[in-house]
């Protein structure tokens, strides 16, 4: 069965059954503007409950979550792959899946069940900035712009046909938090004209140009960790980047503390990288490597929460002339 919407740009369009598979938060907007233009969802496919935060309680998926609110059924295998888990995909007889960070490469053997193929949706403007952590990794770069695409699945790593796609600026104030949070609603417009076009024939599919494709690899432990003797641009970089999880961070007394809302402060650094100049309005002013001085308007010790620079001083100072680890 299909069903007949209003595309994003005033035409109607037939939206095929379909097959949504989605985790996290990201995946969100995109279920919920499927549900707004009553779309033909099958089944909802997302990854088993996890145990997660200190507690280590079991939690469901954001996607769970807003799926079973709604009383589409949920269908979580550990893999999407195995002739059982194929099988039960293909007996929804959906024409097309949708998939928004849902953390698994699906086999060949379920791309193959759709005749419309799989559409997903990807952080960044591809063939640039392929991989797990787009976001991430074009705020780390100093980039001034991103995007979103819609992108047939196939056998690569974020390697298939482009539908459509948008650009989105990166300020100089954008964190990973903000463009996760716009990039996910942009992407989850985008995605149903995306739908009505290509169902309708009136997409012709652009192949990527891969000698033009950078990657993003997944995001490691050790990148993290401030090293003061960065230019201040490129911390500043890294805290935006990590903002507002996982957090870049610096020891003090042998505790990790995380930092938030960094800037560039408008003096010369004469010290040495990590050097403390004193709170300011805008927060704890540091040096960094290459003479430039850097804000850190939030920090977070663990084990406690995320305060202005001014009030974490107040209960731990930082005095004129030490050094952050």
């Amino acid at each position: 069965m299909e069903k007949e919407i209003e595309g994003g740009g005033g035409r109607s369009a037939t939206v095929p059954g379909l097959v949504f598979l989605g985790t996290p938060d990201f995946a969100v907007p995109s279920l919920r503007k499927l549900l707004e233009w009553r779309a033909d969802i099958r089944l909802v496919i997302t990854q088993p409950d996890r145990a997660s935060g200190r507690g280590q309680k079991i939690r469901q998926s954001a996607v769970k979550m807003l799926a079973i609110e709604h009383g589409l059924p949920v269908y979580q295998p550990e893999r999407v792959r195995g002739a059982e888990v194929v099988e039960k995909i293909r007996s929804c007889g959906a024409q097309c899946a949708v998939v928004v960070a849902f953390g698994q490469i699906l086999a060949q053997a379920v791309l193959d069940i759709f005749p419309l193929g799989a559409l997903n949706i990807h952080g960044s403007l591809l063939p640039r900035l392929r991989g797990a952590a787009p976001v991430q990794r074009a705020i780390l770069a100093g980039e001034n712009s991103t995007g979103v695409s819609i992108m047939l699945l196939d056998a690569g790593m974020d390697t298939g046909p482009v539908l459509l796609q948008k650009e989105t600026p990166i300020s100089p104030e954008d964190t990973f938090g903000t463009i996760y949070k716009n990039l996910a609603e942009q992407g989850a417009k985008l995605l149903i004209d995306a739908l009505g076009e290509w169902s309708a024939g009136r997409i012709t599919p652009l192949a990527q140009n891969s000698a033009l494709a950078t990657y993003a690899p997944p995001v490691r432990k050790e990148e993290l960790r401030i090293n003061w003797q960065s230019p201040a641009k490129d911390i500043i970089n890294q805290v935006r980047a990590f903002d507002p999880a996982p957090g870049a961070w610096f020891s003090l007394g042998g505790k990790r503390v995380k930092c938030f809302r960094a800037s560039m402060a408008p003096w010369t650094a004469t010290g040495s990288g990590g050097e403390v100049f004193g709170v300011a309005d805008c927060g704890l002013i540091v040096a960094g490597g290459c003479g430039g001085s850097l804000c850190l308007g939030e920090l977070q010790m663990e084990g406690m929460r995320r305060m202005s620079a001014g009030e974490f001083s107040r209960g731990r100072p930082l005095p004129q002339g030490s050094f952050l680890e």
